[in-house]
C-alpha cells in the first residue's frame, strides 16, 4: 500500500499552495485529483499583487507564454445605471486563465501527483486514513472545491447549503469578435444586479473573453444571465453571440459557511471550506492563503494531527478574514427593504468615491489587507506598488 504524511485531495490553487508551503519541511506530501492537468476551469480569473507576493511569483517569470493581462482600472455600475470608470494608472491586478495558472502552481508545488483518480472511499486506520483502499495518510486535506468529497465526509451537505450560483463562459475570440468587442483588457467591467444579490462581469484577457453572472439567490439564474448578455449587446459592449456554452458552478462565501473545518487528521481549505470573499465571491486569494495557513498549522502540529492541534487553523483564518466577513455597507444593505436596497445601490454605485474606495478597494481588491507572510518561504520576489516584481530587501 502507498503511504504519505499529508494527502491533499484537490489540485487547484488551495491544494497546490498548501503543498508548496510544505515543500521544504521533509513531509511526504501527495496531491490527488480526479482530473489530469492541465485541465480547463472556467473562471473570471484575476489575481492581485498580494497573490503573486504570497506565492513568490515573478510576473516576468510567469507571463511569457501565458495569458497575463495587466488590469489598471475597472468600469462599474448598477446594471443599466450610470457607469463609473476608475483608473488607477498602474497594474492593480492581473487576468489569468485557470487552465494555465492552476497547472503552473501544481507543477511547482513539490508534491507527488496522482492525477485522473477521484477519491472514492476514505476510512480510518491506526495511522490515520486509508483512501481508495490504496493510500494511507496521516493527514488528509480537503481541497476539492464546493463538492469536495472530504468535506462531505466531514458532514457537509453541499446541496443543502446556501451558496452563490454562477454561470459563465470563456472563449478565444476570432477576428470578427475582436472587432465587435468594446471591452478593454486592462479595464474589466462589473455590473451589479438591482437587488444587489449578485453581479455580472466581463473580463477580457488578451483575446480571451470571460462573461458571467453570479447570485446569492439561485432562483431564475439562467434568466438573469440571459438578461445580462442581452444588456451587453444592447449597450454595445459586445456585438456577437457567445461562442462557448455557459457553465455553472457554486461556492460558499465566508460569512455564510457552517462547514466543519478540522477534525482528527482532517482539514478543509479553499472552496471546500467555503472561504470565498463575501462581497465579491472571489476565491483565488482565499484559496492560496488558506492553503498556506493550513501548511503553517501542519508544521506547528509536529506530527500530531489531532483536532485540538489543528484547531489553530481556524484561529488563523479568523485573524486573516475576521469572523463575519462583512463591512458596514454590506450590513446596511442586508437590513433594507428590496425597494430601498435598489435605491441605495443606484445612488452609491453612481458615486466615483464609493465605487473606488468601497466596491473596488475594499470589496474586490482588498487593498488594505497586506499579503500574508509565509514564515517558511525562502527569500524571493514580491510585488511593489507599481505592479513590478522587486527583491524583498528593496521593498
Amino acid at each position: 500500500m502507498d503511504s504519505c504524511d499529508v494527502l491533499i485531495v484537490g489540485a487547484g490553487p488551495a491544494g497546490s499552495s498548501c503543498a508548496w508551503g510544505l515543500r521544504h519541511t521533509g513531509l511526504n506530501t501527495v496531491i490527488l485529483d480526479k482530473r489530469v492537468f492541465p485541465r480547463d476551469k472556467v473562471c473570471g480569473g484575476w489575481i492581485t499583487p498580494a497573490v503573486l507576493e504570497e506565492l513568490q511569483i515573478f510576473p516576468e517569470e510567469y507571463g511569457p507564454g501565458r495569458v497575463f493581462q495587466p488590469i489598471t482600472g475597472f468600469r462599474t455600475s448598477s446594471m443599466g445605471g450610470p457607469e463609473i470608470l476608475t483608473d488607477y494608472g498602474r497594474p492593480i491586478s492581473y487576468g489569468i486563465r485557470r487552465i494555465e495558472f492552476d497547472d503552473y502552481l501544481l507543477r511547482r508545488s513539490g508534491a507527488r501527483l496522482i492525477q485522473g483518480t477521484p477519491l472514492k472511499t476514505i476510512k480510518p486506520s491506526p495511522r490515520g486514513w486509508v483512501v481508495n483502499d490504496q493510500i494511507e495518510a496521516r493527514l488528509v486535506v480537503g481541497a476539492g472545491g464546493h463538492f469536495c468529497p472530504v468535506a462531505h465526509a466531514l458532514g457537509a451537505g453541499a446541496r443543502k447549503e446556501v451558496a452563490v450560483a454562477a454561470q459563465e463562459a470563456e472563449f478565444e475570440m476570432n477576428a470578427q469578435q475582436i472587432a465587435g468587442c468594446a471591452i478593454r483588457g486592462e479595464v474589466p467591467e462589473l455590473y451589479f444586479c438591482a437587488d444587489m444579490k449578485g453581479y455580472g462581469w466581463c473580463f477580457r484577457k488578451g483575446n480571451f473573453l470571460n462573461i458571467g453572472l453570479g447570485r446569492l439567490d439561485q432562483h431564475g439564474l439562467p434568466e438573469h444571465v440571459a438578461k445580462f448578455v442581452a444588456f451587453l449587446k444592447k449597450s454595445r459592449r459586445i456585438s456577437f453571440d457567445l461562442s462557448s456554452p455557459l457553465l455553472g458552478h457554486a461556492y460558499l462565501i465566508y460569512r455564510e459557511t457552517k462547514r466543519k473545518l478540522v477534525d482528527d487528521g482532517v482539514m478543509l481549505i479553499g472552496d471546500a471550506a467555503g472561504l470565498a470573499y463575501s462581497q465579491s465571491g472571489e476565491g483565488i486569494r482565499t484559496a492560496v492563503e488558506s492553503g498556506l495557513l493550513a501548511a503553517q498549522t501542519i508544521v506547528a502540529a509536529d506530527g500530531v494531527y489531532s483536532a485540538e492541534k489543528l484547531e489553530k487553523y481556524r484561529g488563523l483564518l479568523q485573524s486573516q478574514y475576521g469572523k463575519s466577513g462583512e463591512d458596514w455597507a454590506m450590513n446596511v444593505g442586508r437590513r433594507l427593504s428590496p425597494r430601498l436596497r435598489q435605491s441605495f445601490a443606484r445612488f452609491f454605485l453612481a458615486s466615483g468615491w464609493f465605487s473606488r474606495h468601497i466596491v473596488l478597494d475594499r470589496w474586490f481588491l482588498h487593498r488594505s489587507e497586506p499579503a500574508l507572510t509565509n514564515p517558511m518561504a525562502a527569500p524571493h520576489a514580491s510585488v511593489g506598488r507599481d505592479g513590478r516584481a522587486v527583491i524583498p530587501s528593496q521593498v
